[in-house]
């Protein structure tokens, strides 16, 4: 009788008006993320629904987009009008290019899209620096005003603050994909998407919609037509990206930041420059951990609806070299970068119009950050003596064009997680990187080796190379990057290593543990892949449920957010 009791009075506690409430509205405090449980109930209730409806194919795709349009409210709230928005003109715009006959009126409305959503991108990432630059420049005394919020204040009864600008969870993602949309139907690589219901579930797909894989129309749209296949083989593959996306994201990321990393760069004075280089390599397994791991849970969900998104990592920390490691890390951005931007601008033919466009905006976005008109100087200075220098050594002008794009699209692709100092020496270092490497491979002696000890070197260095940028990209800011640089070059304390060693064993033992299993060789990773999904169903249920209870013993008490959502 008593269990009786209990049992009603939970359905009462959970059925309360108040717990329904907190379920259907946004509460800023708890978004959707897929380590809480909050999203595994929801994508429970949507798999039981979508297991009633997935024959059905135009009610499948409308369910999934307004289910995604749910997920995105409780993620982001009234920001779910930016994406409405950026849905509502694309889709428009494609049936205009698509409709045009002219090449001049496609190629227009092209540029609408690219600045409608670069607009859209800007104002809610760059409106601090842009306001911040101008009274640097002008001495003037200027404040953020957020439009947005002002009239959601107006029209919704919203209460936001008018003088904050909030990023929207996931912009720079799907503005990407919009881009790729308009541009896709100018190629006539596929045609305008008949129903606004299926272009808005492109769009908003909730497993990839707030950090990816940037998915590319061409691939995904076609999805959207044929009929709902799972095969047993499938349904093995999504549970293991799955269990796999979880294990790296909590079991390994969130652990080895919480007890360790984010100590050290939240005060990197406070610790020895042994430390401080220890953060730096438990960062570069962090950030791999995290965004791969949001990645593989995001395949492994859109799999068991019948979806197949892109990879987005191949072992980065293989890499041979510079271009080989953005060739195999956060693929569908470094994609996307190389296809509507790299190769527009001229690729390493050369620079073209929207190279100097480009190379002019670059200029202008760094000596704004500067707030000096010195830099705007410098950059006039070395702009002639490039000229100089390209217009007599003939060498030099050919070595200048084939990789003036190349830097750039790096450049971008850094501006592209934020408006700092921070992120541009980390796309111009990565951009240099690729230019030296370059320039190496035609001297190198080595170049021509491929035995193991060459392997070994070549991956340590490239591994090294990319962990020092790091730094400008996780530190807080200027300072705190060239304290953890002085600390390492000056207070190294190589004495108190054996000590240090013992007091975070279970951090570096989860660092060694999981450098180990990203450098298995591909044959061992697809033999316990394969070994997973062939075993029988109860087998993989008793993993799956020791592989959830591991991870929710290893959580923090507090949900740690993917890294990538603050882009």
């Amino acid at each position: 009788m008593n269990e009786i009791t209990n049992i009603l009075e939970w359905f009462s506690w959970f059925f309360s008006l108040e717990n329904i409430k907190n379920i259907f509205t946004y509460n800023e405090g708890e978004p959707l993320i897929f380590t809480g449980f909050f999203f595994w109930a929801f994508f429970a209730a949507v798999l039981a629904f979508y297991s009633i409806i997935h024959k059905k194919r135009a009610m499948r795709n409308a369910f999934l987009f307004f289910v995604s349009l749910f997920f995105y409210y409780k993620t982001s709230g009234l920001f779910i009008s930016i994406l409405l928005f950026s849905t509502l003109s694309d889709y428009i715009i494609g049936h205009l290019i698509h409709s045009s006959k002219k090449e001049a009126v496609k190629k227009l409305f092209v540029a609408t899209s690219v600045i409608i959503n670069l607009f859209v991108l800007c104002y809610f990432k760059y409106a601090y620096f842009f306001t911040d630059s101008c009274n640097a420049f002008f001495h003037t005394k200027y404040e953020v005003f957020n439009h947005f919020a002002h009239w959601c204040n107006l029209n919704a009864g919203a209460s936001f603050e008018v003088n904050k600008i909030l990023l929207p969870v996931g912009i720079s993602f799907y503005t990407f994909q919009t881009i790729s949309y308009a541009v896709d139907v100018y190629r006539k690589k596929i045609k305008p998407v008949k129903s606004i219901l299926d272009f808005g579930f492109y769009v908003s797909f909730f497993p990839q919609l707030v950090a990816g894989p940037i998915v590319r129309a061409a691939d995904f749209i076609p999805q959207l037509y044929k009929p709902y296949q799972l095969s047993k083989y499938n349904f093995g593959l999504a549970l293991f990206w799955i269990l796999k996306g979880l294990t790296k994201k909590v079991i390994i990321g969130d652990y080895i930041a919480v007890n360790f990393i984010d100590r050290i760069f939240d005060n990197p004075m406070m610790f020895t420059g042994f430390e401080n280089l220890m953060a730096l390599y438990g960062y570069s397994l962090q950030v791999y951990a995290d965004f791969s791991g949001y990645t593989d849970i995001a395949i492994g969900i859109a799999l068991l609806m019948g979806f197949s998104l892109p990879k987005n990592f191949n072992s980065p920390y293989k890499a041979k070299n510079v271009g080989e490691f953005w060739k195999r890390w956060h693929i569908s951005l470094s994609g996307w970068l190389k296809d509507y931007l790299y190769i527009p601008l001229g690729g390493n033919r050369g620079g073209s119009i929207g190279t100097w466009i480009a190379l002019v905006f670059i200029i202008g976005f760094i000596v704004m950050l500067s707030g000096k008109m010195i830099v705007l100087y410098g950059f006039i200075w070395a702009a002639l003596l490039l000229t100089f220098l390209a217009i007599w050594i003939k060498s030099f002008r050919a070595w200048l064009t084939t990789n003036i794009n190349l830097l750039i699209t790096m450049l971008l692709g850094g501006l592209w997680h934020g408006a700092s100092w921070q992120f541009v020496i980390w796309g111009g270092l990565n951009g240099l990187g690729l230019v030296v490497y370059k320039l190496w491979r035609k001297i190198s002696p080595y170049e021509k080796y491929d035995n193991a000890l060459a392997l070994v070197v070549k991956v340590f260095v490239t591994f090294n190379f990319i962990t020092f940028t790091r730094i400008w990209f996780r530190a807080e800011n200027m300072e705190s990057t060239w304290q953890i640089i002085d600390q390492i070059g000056t207070n190294f304390n190589a004495s108190l290593i054996p000590e240090i060693l013992v007091s975070y064993s279970n951090v570096f033992a989860m660092m060694l543990i999981g450098f180990v299993v990203h450098w298995l060789p591909v044959k061992v990773k697809d033999w316990y892949r394969e070994t997973f999904i062939s075993l029988p169903l109860t087998l993989k249920i008793i993993i799956s449920a020791i592989t959830v209870f591991a991870v929710y013993q290893a959580m923090s008490s507090e949900l740690q957010a993917f890294i990538y959502f603050q882009f």
